[in-house]
């Protein structure tokens, strides 16, 4: 179960079939959702309830995602695009306006649920750069891994596939999933996955990371 039932949403898609079957998924997650059809309906829904977290489509009536996001400037809670629109140029436009992450449709639920776990936990946080995982800490602003107090040097990717885990900390993430947290992309391996894992044990210790079999890994909420 995730450690964020009844967080609040605002999710604004014009949509109503889409609207409502995903208000529904995320319902049945543990959330407790605000679903409206254009950007204007959004503002005030936003306004008035102070959400953890949005779920904008960026292709709406009266005010769109994108001018939304605008409006919201600093103030915005976590924001997340869920949009039709997957062009790179689109991906990078929407995150440089400041949003959160951006996923496009069609999407897989449980990608959707764990992307919006980490926008939530990641804006919790605070100003607090380290998160303790059994004797390895994360520094998330200097994106720097260290052992016991040691600096690991661990690789870019190495970095995102540990944010990851540590992002849905308690909870299972298979090998697609980690990849679509970790490269924000479908072509990768899985495989890709096990190495970057292996790598991890081996600089970090072999309990860091725990093997689910049949299913994937985890960083355990106690540690092992």
């Amino acid at each position: 179960m995730t450690d964020l039932i009844g967080r609040r949403l605002v999710l604004a898609e014009d949509d109503e079939d889409i609207r409502e079957t995903t208000a529904l998924l995320l319902t049945r997650h543990g959330f407790t959702v605000t679903a409206v059809q254009d950007g204007v309906e959004a503002l005030t829904a936003i306004e008035q309830e102070h959400p953890d977290a949005v779920i904008l489509d960026i292709a709406m009536p009266r005010l769109d995602g994108l001018a939304l996001v605008r409006r919201l400037g600093d103030s915005a809670p976590p924001v997340i695009f869920l949009t039709a629109r997957d062009l790179p140029s689109d991906v990078v436009h929407g995150l440089s306006l400041g949003a959160d992450d951006y996923i496009a449709k069609p999407f897989d639920a449980d990608v959707l649920v764990a992307r919006i776990e980490a926008v939530i936990r990641r804006a919790n946080r605070g100003a607090a750069p380290e998160e303790p995982i059994d004797g390895v800490t994360l520094d998330r602003h200097g994106k720097a891994v260290y052992r016991d107090g040691n600096a690991v040097a661990v690789s870019a990717t190495e970095y995102r596939v540990l944010e990851a885990l540590l992002d849905n900390r308690g909870n299972v993430l298979s090998r697609s999933q980690i990849v679509d947290l970790a490269w924000d992309s479908s072509w990768q391996d899985d495989r890709v996955v096990d190495t970057n894992v292996q790598r991890l044990r081996k600089k970090l210790g072999p309990d860091v990371i725990e093997t689910v079999r049949g299913f994937g890994y985890r960083i355990p909420r106690v540690p092992l």
